[in-house]
């Protein structure tokens, strides 16, 4: 589980958690999050010098325990997507 919060309250969390992982992964991309209220899911915006890369983490992506795994290498992938 990457949070058991949810909606805005989250974002921070979430937004922490991408943080370790980028920083360990690859130093140079910046990543923010927010949260869509409409499609109850979580935008991650990785940017990387002028490419910029968005994608979405559900809700019950992040709130599943043992689901966290999954996360992290749907993040890792995104982020080797966008340095290619």
């Amino acid at each position: 589980m990457v949070t058991d919060k949810k909606g805005e309250a989250a974002v921070s969390e979430i937004e922490q958690w991408a943080n370790r992982i980028v920083r360990a992964t690859d130093e140079r991309v910046q990543v923010s999050v927010y949260y869509d209220g409409d499609s109850s899911t979580y935008v991650l915006r990785l940017a990387r010098g002028s490419r910029v890369l968005l994608f979405r983490l559900s809700e019950a992506q992040v709130q599943t325990p043992g689901r966290e795994e999954e996360c992290k290498k749907t993040l890792k992938r995104k982020i080797k997507d966008l340095s290619n």
